[in-house]
């Protein structure tokens, strides 16, 4: 039976870590966070999921700072499929080892060689990293991995979508055979069964809220556009809500064309996508973080990974391909216990894209689906842009408690 924490001074964990904990803000335990940690700290291997923004990094991350805090051998290798996340996992990581004497390395494509190589030369014990770049330092011997007995994975179906398994199945290999493993995932399809249990010994499974569907906090809102009104719409949107908004988009020129065209508007807003240099795409998140843009327009390459608590608003200008990776969209906004808002500007050719997503949502948004695209006119065939009776039809709904008036 998974033991639940309800508080972390009641683990025993060496007093820097807590300071560091204290400093970060850490308070109370998500839920994730809540069932996983203890199990870690017992040594177990451990196959977690939960909803993107629920505290996952923590939950890994206490037990690895812990594990090297109270050995003084051993190191840990942390597999994150985008740049971005890789950043941030190591950033969160540096904050809870505080000032102990442990280093880091974050080894990542797109970033300077030398720079990670003199990392690495620094003999760090926390390994943070993208699988290809990882495999660039062992096939030239720059990374040691033989004392890496503690390993997570995180966010592995995004990694296994991204085509990473044949990599990490070599990383695998450096590795030594006695070890810790946590693998972290938002979903649990078959693919992540398998390698779980492949390369997990016998590892508690822990689960923290329904993954399937959206932070209870966030309130969706669907509006039906035709083509030559989206933009409008999404001006509109933009014009009446404040705070900090993230708009996605289906392709890297059209993050770049639509942040040129809300430039030209007056709105502050940036680009991020695939195409821009490691440092470019560093300084984007970090403008975006100290809200010197209020909007940031992205490819999903943004979609997981991206931490940054004052994003009130996800909008959809374009809806994404894969129906799962709607709910790493808006999990962008609704972030520890916050409130949300997402809207998806939903055309006519969207509607076979809208209903995959209802369905993975539930049943009933399914229905509502249904009965939104009758009556909005969009019961044309698919892509055939045929516009909708009612241009632009608005559908509310919300996975949690309303706010009170």
């Amino acid at each position: 039976m998974t033991t639940i924490m309800q508080d972390f001074s009641s683990l025993n964990l060496p007093p820097q870590l807590m300071a560091a904990l204290a400093k970060m803000g850490f308070t109370t335990p998500t839920p994730i966070q809540a069932k996983s940690i203890p199990e870690a700290l017992a040594g177990r291997d451990v196959l977690g999921s939960a909803q993107t923004g629920t505290g996952k990094t923590g939950a890994f991350g206490i037990p690895l700072v812990n594990r090297l805090l109270t050995n003084p051998r051993g190191s840990a290798l942390i597999l994150c499929p985008t740049r971005e996340l890789a950043v941030q996992v190591q950033q969160q990581l540096d904050a809870m080892v505080g000032a102990a004497p442990i280093k880091s390395a974050l080894l990542i494509g797109g970033d300077s060689m030398p720079k990670q190589l003199t990392a690495l030369r620094m003999r760090p014990r926390i390994i943070v990293g993208t699988p290809g770049r990882i495999n660039d330092h062992l096939e030239r011997g720059s990374l040691m991995l033989h004392d890496a007995n503690f390993l997570v994975l995180d966010e592995t179906d995004r990694m296994l979508d991204m085509g990473f398994g044949p990599q990490i199945d070599r990383i695998f290999k450096f590795l030594p055979a006695v070890r810790q493993t946590l693998m972290f995932s938002a979903t649990l399809p078959d693919n992540i069964i398998k390698i779980s249990q492949k390369y997990l010994n016998n590892p508690v499974r822990v689960a923290a809220g329904e993954v399937s569907k959206p932070i209870a906090k966030i309130t969706q809102e669907n509006i039906s556009v035709t083509d030559d009104s989206k933009y409008d719409q999404l001006v509109e949107q933009l014009n009446t809500r404040e705070g900090s908004v993230i708009v996605f988009v289906k392709t890297k020129w059209g993050a770049e064309k639509l942040a040129k065209r809300l430039r030209g508007a007056k709105h502050s807003a940036d680009a991020i996508h695939g195409d821009l240099r490691q440092n470019q795409r560093d300084k984007v998140i970090k403008n975006f973080r100290e809200m010197k843009h209020r909007i940031l327009v992205a490819t999903d390459i943004a979609a997981r990974g991206l931490d940054i608590p004052h994003i009130e608003h996800v909008i959809n200008y374009d809806l994404p391909q894969v129906a799962e990776d709607y709910i790493h969209r808006i999990g962008r906004t609704g972030r520890n216990e916050a409130e949300g808002a997402a809207v998806n500007l939903i055309a006519p050719a969207d509607k076979e894209k809208w209903m995959a997503i209802a369905k993975l949502l539930d049943p009933e948004a399914y229905k509502k689906a249904q009965a939104d695209f009758r009556t909005s006119g969009h019961s044309g065939k698919p892509g055939s842009g045929r516009p909708a009776n009612n241009n632009n039809k608005r559908r509310r709904f919300r996975s949690g408690p309303r706010k009170s008036a």
